[in-house]
This record gives structure tokens, C-alpha cells and sequence, in this order.
């Protein structure tokens, strides 16, 4: 399994970015797929996943309505659109996939100031 993320950098509080995590190695349309983030300090939190036939989805309560979590199956790629963000969204955002099973990309820093 590999997985590269990238998309990250820095925004002003209010602004956006779109993270991308392009997956190999196993059946991408098969698995549920996620986006989790790491604030220096603190543990992992999980903000958004997505089932494979995109049927479910899940958001933490912190980014609803502000976050938006969708794949492309055909290109084995799953995005995070991040809107209207907050400096709380400061964090190293990795893609994990097959949700689960332990495997994550390098991540991806975001810095909103």
C-alpha cells in the first residue's frame, strides 16, 4: 500500500485547500478510506471518511459543513476540500487507507495563521 498525499501549505484563517492522497496497492474502490490529522501534542483525530461506493460519510463535529471529503475511484484518488478554515485546522493531515488497517501516507502539513 502506498499513499501520497499533497495539497498542503499555508492559508489565512478563512481561506481554503484542497488535499489530494493518491493510493496504490490494493483495490482503491473496494475500502473505506478516511483523512486524519495530528496537532503537535495531541493524539490523532479523525475528520472526515468515506465509504467506498461514497453511500456514508463521516465528519468530526469540528469541520461540518466546512470540510468536504470525496473520491475518484477511476483515479484511485481521495480529496479533502477544506473551506472557510481556522486556525484549530493547523495540523499534519494524513490519508489512511484501507480505513483501519494501520496504513498512512507521509502527510501533508497545514498551517492557517
Amino acid at each position: 500500500v502506498q499513499l501520497v498525499e499533497s495539497g498542503g501549505g499555508s492559508v489565512q484563517a478563512g481561506g481554503s485547500l484542497r488535499l489530494s492522497c493518491a493510493a496504490s496497492g490494493f483495490t482503491f474502490s473496494f475500502y473505506y478510506i478516511g483523512w486524519v490529522r495530528q496537532v503537535p501534542g495531541k493524539g490523532m483525530e479523525c475528520v472526515s471518511s468515506l465509504y467506498s461506493d461514497t453511500s456514508a460519510t463521516y465528519y468530526a463535529d469540528s469541520v461540518k459543513g466546512l470540510f468536504t471529503i470525496s473520491r475518484d475511484n477511476a483515479k484511485n484518488t481521495v480529496y479533502l476540500q477544506m473551506n472557510s478554515m481556522k486556525s484549530e485546522d493547523t495540523a499534519l493531515y494524513f490519508c489512511a487507507a484501507p480505513w483501519g488497517t494501520g496504513y498512512w501516507g507521509q502527510g501533508t502539513q497545514v498551517t492557517v495563521s
